[in-house]
């Protein structure tokens, strides 16, 4: 440990945190700068119980309920994630392009997701005005064009603060956007439910419900820590005996898209809501009510988050670990895994493997995101409405991921000194 702590002195990783927390302060001070030109109060007043904004306020910090420059936060970049990801695996070309043209090709995606999330950013930025008029003080179509760039470039700067988090500092740079901003709304959060509690009296609904908190953050540790090791041995191993004494293992993560399903879980979520305030079709306004979190029957719209969280888990885990990759590479390295056969027999059993560690961690992943919905509707108490299940989920889960990533950076760092 000691010597960890020495490399990280040495090698770089103080200057990788200063940039990673210096960008996630300017995150946070763009969302206290307001927009000219809008009427705040009125606004404040008119979404205070919108979903929609609860959503993106969970992004953005509370930039987008007192309509900061930051407003839209990450969420352009997370949209355009989704379309670039799901585009990859289904059109030929882009993946491809992907896996084939190394660095080259990884470029020209990022810079087709960069077009997209200003597309989108544009877009919703837009609609939102145009469906707020009334609250905007000199509404006329320059005022449209100017709010509507203003705050798609203030997205565009957040999601190049993601990137140089990502690339030069410390984890992964939309997920500690999104941990930064769930934190710093849990001051003025811990007080509102405070006040209702004591005006209540609700001490033992709030006990219940801590309680509640508290397994799911034991279970949400158990599913970002949950590992299945598979024994590999090499050929060189089993000509000299060792099989025994030095077996190497490929770990395979039970959750192996940590908090993405969950973000992209709930960036879905919002459209129906969204699309909702600018649809005309009756018929499609029914379907789109049904899918959302305002709907008098909340059950079809926790299966569709539910469903949502499996999908996206799935999705992930092919994104990050290819079974015929690795046994491939395992082929290269003339290693196995013990009973059985290299090839095609060993993709078939990895998939097999990754398959039902994959629903596994997705259906708990599922469960513990839906369950405290699931007790509100029941019991009607939402002591916790606000810190939801999702943001819960992202607050651990990018905790673990970034300190893994921090002991990852150190330990490689160690290695290299000492090959040096």
């Amino acid at each position: 440990m000691q010597s960890l702590r020495k490399n990280a002195k040495q090698d770089g990783i103080k200057e990788r945190i200063f940039l990673t927390l210096s960008l996630l302060i300017l995150s946070r001070l763009g969302t206290f700068i307001p927009v000219p030109g809008v009427d705040h109060d009125a606004f404040y007043q008119s979404i205070s119980s919108n979903p929609i904004v609860s959503f993106l306020n969970i992004f953005s910090g509370g930039g987008f309920a007192s309509i900061g420059i930051f407003a839209l936060g990450i969420v352009p970049y997370i949209n355009a994630s989704i379309i670039i990801q799901l585009a990859t695996t289904s059109i030929p070309s882009l993946e491809k392009l992907q896996k084939e043209e190394g660095e080259a090709g990884r470029q020209k995606i990022l810079s087709n997701h960069k077009i997209y999330s200003f597309r989108l950013g544009y877009d919703t930025k837009y609609w939102s005005i145009v469906l707020g008029a009334s609250l905007c003080l000199n509404w006329d179509t320059q005022f449209v064009i100017e709010m509507t760039l203003a705050l798609t470039t203030g997205s565009m700067l957040i999601m190049w603060f993601s990137e140089q988090i990502t690339e030069k500092g410390i984890g992964n740079g939309p997920s500690l956007l999104i941990f930064i901003n769930i934190i710093a709304g849990l001051p003025k959060l811990i007080q509102q439910k405070s006040n209702i509690i004591n005006a209540n009296g609700q001490t033992t609904e709030l006990f219940v419900l801590a309680s509640i908190f508290l397994i799911m953050i034991v279970g949400i540790i158990f599913i970002q820590e949950g590992t299945r090791r598979i024994p590999i041995i090499s050929a060189r191993q089993l000509g000299k005996g060792q099989s025994q004494n030095k077996t190497s293992y490929l770990p395979l993560r039970l959750n192996q898209g940590g908090v993405m399903p969950i973000i992209f879980a709930s960036a879905i979520l919002v459209l129906p809501a969204y699309l909702s305030q600018i649809v005309k079709n009756e018929l499609l306004l029914k379907i789109l009510s049904l899918l959302s979190p305002t709907s008098g029957d909340k059950n079809l719209y926790l299966i569709f988050y539910f469903s949502l969280i499996l999908f996206f888990s799935y999705f992930y885990a092919s994104l990050i670990l290819n079974p015929s990759d690795v046994s491939q590479n395992l082929k290269k390295m003339e290693s196995s895994i013990p009973g059985i056969r290299p090839g095609k027999a060993t993709t078939d059993y990895l998939q097999k493997t990754l398959n039902r560690l994959t629903f596994l961690g997705a259906l708990f992943l599922a469960f513990i995101a839906v369950i405290p919905s699931v007790i509100e509707n029941i019991t009607n108490i939402s002591t916790f409405k606000g810190l939801g299940a999702t943001s819960l989920l992202i607050l651990v889960g990018v905790a673990i991921d970034t300190s893994r990533q921090i002991q990852t950076y150190l330990i490689s760092r160690n290695y290299e000194n000492i090959m040096k």
